[in-house]
């Protein structure tokens, strides 16, 4: 299973300060009533109620740059916990058969829902060791390779693909360049796109740029209520745009990089609602959402023969951008 969450959310984001002080002064009256044996339920429950209704509403309006923020919140579940939680019988594949093995991609052979699956996933780690042992869940080539690999490995057998994303984007190093990293990222997209296996890919958290893409060109997108997809981070778009990576805020907002104005372009084929709080605050009821989600849009791919699925993937690809969106 997933790592539960604790029971007071330690990290809180800039937007969620006054939940945070509500929530202190709740924890806070509730060690005080019990050595001393005081009743305060009652404030402690008014309080609560204040508490849940504020966190609701917060997050009921919140912005393009918000969202990027819940998305990168260091508590949510990362793509370990989901394979972990989802995916049984699970053994890792590891290496690209060429250079190296990349930690900020896993994947191997497992079953969802007793049905054979290959899963992938960006992982970022969850503390200082384990991010720098993913690389902050930043790819080098090798990982894409390995990704390929593991792509056309699943294809033999017809076993379905789930991929699972949560990245800024693919390692950017000299390294990284000189062994091929743009090439090595078209090539595990040139392997989903030529799946003949069902592919479902799930944007977690972030989903940036062709780190993102080389994990989720599939026959099904999903993405969580609160993570983003795009190009470019809204830092970058804002430096390059304002020569000020300070506008990311702007950035965000004129990008259209949220769940919800995805799914309004045809860019993505479900929002995967998260609880109330964001997956940070019940990480296995997000992960129990999102598995739910995958059954339901994996079963009507299992019949398909490898040519009618290929050329559905084809055509919604190159469907993209020619329907017309009303604002």
């Amino acid at each position: 299973m997933a790592a539960k969450a604790p029971a007071m959310t330690r990290h809180f984001l800039e937007f969620e300060k006054p939940i945070a002080e509500l929530e202190g002064k709740i924890e806070e009256l509730r060690r005080m009533s019990e050595p001393d044996g005081i009743n305060i339920a009652d404030e402690v429950s008014r309080l609560t109620d204040k508490a849940d209704k504020l966190l609701r509403t917060t997050y009921a309006k919140l912005t393009p740059w918000q969202k990027v923020q819940v998305a990168r919140h260091p508590e949510r579940p990362k793509a370990k916990d989901y394979i972990t939680t989802l995916i049984s019988d699970y053994t890792e594949l590891s290496g690209d058969r060429a250079f190296a093995d990349d930690a900020a991609i896993i994947g191997g052979l497992g079953r969802f829902q007793g049905h054979p699956v290959m899963v992938l996933g960006t992982e970022k780690g969850t503390d200082l060791e384990t991010r720098i042992k993913h690389n902050f869940g930043s790819p080098r080539p090798e990982g894409y390779r390995k990704a390929r690999r593991l792509v056309e490995l699943a294809g033999r057998f017809r076993l379905p693909v789930l991929t699972f994303v949560d990245t800024a984007g693919a390692y950017p190093g000299v390294d990284a360049e000189a062994r091929g990293q743009a090439e090595a990222i078209a090539r595990s997209v040139e392997a989903l796109l030529d799946s003949p296996s069902p592919v479902i890919a799930t944007v977690i958290g972030e989903g940036g740029s062709g780190g993102a893409i080389a994990l989720a060109s599939a026959d099904r997108v999903l993405m969580l209520e609160h993570a983003w997809y795009s190009v470019i981070s809204p830092e970058a778009c804002g430096s390059i745009l304002w020569r000020d990576a300070a506008q990311a805020s702007l950035a965000a907002e004129t990008m259209k990089i949220t769940a919800d104005d995805l799914l309004k372009f045809g860019l993505i084929d479900q929002v995967v609602h998260e609880p109330l709080g964001g997956a940070h605050r019940a990480p296995d009821k997000a992960i129990a959402l999102t598995g739910e989600a995958i059954a339901a849009q994996l079963q009507p791919l299992l019949g398909l023969e490898a040519a009618a699925l290929k050329a559905k993937r084809r055509e919604k690809f190159l469907r993209m951008g020619r329907d017309t969106v009303t604002h």
